[in-house]
């Protein structure tokens, strides 16, 4: 085996698994969390990575920063809509959620094909990341250690506000105990509103920072929605210390399986998903019910 080949294919693999990283921990932490299966959470990242298409894909760093600027105002902005748009059914099953929420991301997501075409968009990588750096005699894009960088500083961050402070504390509470810490003083909804912008933002920040690397095409939000499901149930629901693991595995088994094993590749992700749920159903890391 080439070690060089095997090398860029590694980092490669975990320039994947930083994005499913991102969009895995938003998506646990508000299913987890507050108690919310949000299936919209796949046309959010497509939707903020088309925020790049609008403006002509301008390979600078100003656009790069735009672009997540505006990725993640709207983000936000969804976070508060989805939060509205689910009281309505607040008493009701997660079936009731999860139907609710396909149907907003079959709107998100036609309605920016519509407005941007159905062909595929691969976007040009800022000038001032498009170099590479060389790592053991191999040269590596500096765009995907930049995304990689990112996504271990963004899932730090994540990790300690809900984790290790209050803030945390007080949103475990908001769906262990809502009832209790109403009673505390503390406004639940707002809470729980916090988390669904919290989620969101990181959607669609994963989804500025993937849009070089992913193409941008139709069925691009079922694809990557149904990673970050495997990497939740490979990880354990609700713990970002398991999205984290889980989005290292499939990242690499899936880039690595591409490259090495492609006739099986497919089926690697759903055969690992069935290893971990006949082993340890509640995932590597997921919280005892």
């Amino acid at each position: 085996m080439d070690f060089q080949g095997f090398l860029v294919n590694l980092l490669d693999g975990l320039a994947v698994a930083g994005l499913l990283f991102l969009l895995a921990v938003g998506l646990t932490v508000i299913f987890g969390l507050v108690d919310v299966l949000n299936l919209a959470h796949g046309a959010l990242y497509m939707g903020a990575g088309y925020v790049w298409v609008v403006g002509d894909g301008t390979p600078s760093m100003l656009a790069l920063i735009g672009a997540l600027l505006v990725a993640i105002a709207a983000g936000s902005l969804m976070g508060v809509g989805l939060h509205f748009s689910l009281k309505p059914i607040a008493n009701k099953g997660h079936l009731d959620q999860a139907l609710l929420t396909l149907g907003l991301a079959m709107i998100i997501s036609e309605l920016v094909l519509h407005a941007q075409g159905r062909g595929f968009n691969t976007l040009a990588i800022p000038d001032a990341l498009n170099g590479s750096v060389e790592i053991a005699g191999s040269q590596f894009p500096t765009y995907r250690l930049v995304v990689i960088g990112a996504s271990i500083v963004l899932g730090g961050l994540a990790y300690y506000v809900f984790e290790r402070t209050k803030l945390g504390s007080l949103t475990r509470a908001a769906i262990d105990d809502p009832q209790m810490l109403a009673v505390s003083g503390y406004d639940v909804e707002k809470i729980k509103i916090g988390v669904l912008v919290a989620g969101a933002a990181l959607a669609a920040i994963a989804g500025v920072l993937g849009a070089p690397l992913l193409n941008l095409r139709p069925g691009l939000d079922n694809e990557v929605l149904t990673l970050a499901l495997i990497v939740i149930v490979v990880g354990g629901l609700g713990s970002i210390k398991g999205a984290a693991l889980g989005a290292v595995i499939i990242g690499l088994l899936q880039n690595l399986g591409a490259a090495y094993v492609p006739a099986v590749a497919p089926y690697l992700l759903f055969g690992l998903m069935v290893l971990v749920l006949l082993v340890r159903p509640r995932g590597l890391f997921g919280r005892a019910a």
